[in-house]
Parts: structure tokens; C-alpha cells; sequence
């Protein structure tokens, strides 16, 4: 039971990541029906600004953890805005309007280049943090086993939490977001109507990046190691979550992200750690197979 309840932990903590990088996913396919398979290496790219940012700070000799962790999200949130800006410039407007494989292809050169831009300039090697944030709280022990949160965990889960609730109030409450709204419904009505499209779009790919950039300083700050695969791996089990729950529903894209964080942690604890991975994949085949549209998602309707 408290081995149980450890993972439980563990998989929210683990699943609020993945989810946070989903919501980037789920954003842009609702307004441009395409995958972004950039997102990865944009969230990627994020963790070693914070390690970057980290570095400088502690040779500034600033000690205060929070004030560190705050200057440490504006500067990657910042800086990895615009890289969501430069990839949607750069590798989807100029092919908005063509087939749907042309955009698809750019994306993924555009991961490409952003891999090996990071292993060019940073190194292939592992880039370690010192921990910031290791104390925490023992909620019970059990025998020899302790169940604990530690201070990390609880701040991902409640950042996690905020941001989806204020993301969610963006979306339903506020002007931008019924523009969003209206792009994702028409992009062509909504241009007659005088908005500007082209900046509803950009300002969607900063937020999806700028969320990244949120679960990018997390991991840092979470495993204290990164390197320029991470992108990868991140952005093909965010990727999955979205899936899950339903590409282009907000809270479904958390939810998969969620249950897929949960698997990984039980699947390391009770089954073999070298094999979790293959848990992820078999739910993204079954889902594909049974449910293409989601657990929370909606059957997509083409005009014709």
C-alpha cells in the first residue's frame, strides 16, 4: 500500500509534465490542424536554458532558491516563446496552405535542426544541476518504507494546477481566446471578421512553447540532469497523452498525460523499469485502433 501510494505520487508528478507539454500539442492542432513534432526539442531547448540560467546565477552568487527558480522561468519562458514563434514562422506559415504532408515534413527538420543546434553548441554530454529543492514531506511510514513528497514534486503538481486553471480561463473567458476559438472553427470567416489570423497563430505556438518551457525548468529542477535527447522522448509520449485524451481538447490533453505518467510509474515499479516505455506505445496503438478520437476528444466532421 505505501508502495503504491509512492508511484501514485510519483506518476501525478511525472504526468504533470507530460501533460503540460501536451497542451502544446493540442493547441495547435485545434487551430491548424497539424502536429507540431518540433514541440519535443522546444521543451528540450527550455531545460538547458534553465540549466544555462541556473549556471549564471549561481556565479552571480545569487543563494535565494525562489528568487533563482523565478528568474529561472521568465528568462525560459521568454527565450523559448521565441523559438515557438520562429518555428511557426519559420516552418509553418509559409507551408499553411499546401498539403498537409508538406508542413509535417518541415516540422520534423525543423526537431532535427534543433537537435543538433543544442549538441553543437552544448555538447552530447549529460549537463547535471546541483539540487535546489531537496527537503520535502513524509506523509507516513510504513515498516522499513516511507512514503514522501518532497518539495519539487509538490511544486510541478501545484504549478501544474494553476496553469491549467488560468490556461483554462484564457481559453473560455477572454477575447484572445474566443479568437482562438473562432480560428479553430474557420481561419477564413474568422479573417473577414478582421481579426488578425496570422497573429492568433503565432501567439498559440508562444503559449504551447512557453508551457514547455514551464515543464522544461521542472525536469531540470526535478532530475537535475538533461541532454539534447530529452526533446525526443518527451515529445513522443506528450505526443501519446494528447492522443489519449483527445487532440484538441485541453483537458484531455492533461488527462493523457496523467494516465500516462501513472503507467510509467507503476509499470518501473512493478513490472520491469528497462520496459515502461512499452506500456506508452501499446495504449497509443490501442487507442489508434479503438478510440482514434480520444477518451475526451470529439469525432472530427469534414465539410464536403
Amino acid at each position: 500500500m505505501a508502495q503504491a501510494l509512492q508511484q501514485l505520487i510519483n506518476g501525478l508528478t511525472l504526468g504533470s509534465v507530460y501533460g503540460l507539454i501536451a497542451i502544446g500539442y493540442t493547441m495547435v492542432y485545434g487551430i491548424i490542424g497539424m502536429i507540431n513534432f518540433a514541440h519535443g526539442d522546444v521543451y528540450m531547448v527550455s531545460a538547458f536554458i534553465a540549466v544555462t540560467t541556473f549556471t549564471l546565477l549561481a556565479a552571480l552568487g545569487v543563494s535565494s532558491v525562489p528568487l533563482a527558480l523565478l528568474v529561472v522561468l521568465v528568462v525560459a519562458v521568454l527565450f523559448t516563446s521565441a523559438y515557438g514563434w520562429t518555428v511557426e514562422r519559420t516552418a509553418y506559415r509559409p507551408l499553411r496552405n499546401s498539403t498537409r504532408l508538406a508542413p509535417l515534413i518541415s516540422a520534423i527538420g525543423m526537431s532535427i535542426f534543433l537537435q543538433n543546434m543544442v549538441q553543437v553548441t552544448q555538447g552530447a554530454r549529460v549537463k547535471p544541476v546541483p539540487p535546489m529543492l531537496s527537503d520535502g514531506i513524509t506523509l507516513f511510514t510504513s515498516g522499513s518504507y516511507s512514503v514522501r513528497i518532497s518539495s519539487a514534486q509538490i511544486l510541478i503538481i501545484v504549478l501544474t494546477v494553476v496553469l491549467m486553471a488560468g490556461f483554462t480561463w484564457l481559453i473560455t473567458r477572454t477575447a484572445f481566446g474566443r479568437q482562438q476559438r473562432a480560428c479553430e472553427q474557420d481561419r477564413l470567416v474568422t479573417a473577414f471578421l478582421g481579426y488578425n489570423v496570422d497573429r492568433i497563430i503565432s501567439l498559440t505556438f508562444m503559449i504551447g512553447a512557453a508551457l514547455a518551457a514551464v515543464a522544461g525548468v521542472m525536469v531540470t529542477m526535478y532530475y537535475g540532469v538533461v541532454d539534447f535527447y530529452i526533446g525526443f522522448v518527451a515529445g513522443i509520449k506528450a505526443f501519446t497523452a494528447a492522443v489519449l485524451g483527445g487532440v484538441g481538447s485541453l483537458p484531455g490533453a492533461m488527462l493523457g498525460g496523467l494516465i500516462i505518467g501513472l503507467l510509467e510509474s507503476f509499470w518501473a515499479s512493478y513490472l520491469s523499469p528497462e520496459y515502461k516505455d512499452i506500456g506508452t506505445f501499446v495504449i497509443l496503438i490501442m487507442v489508434l485502433m479503438f478510440r482514434p478520437s480520444g477518451l475526451l476528444g470529439r469525432p472530427e466532421v469534414e465539410k464536403v
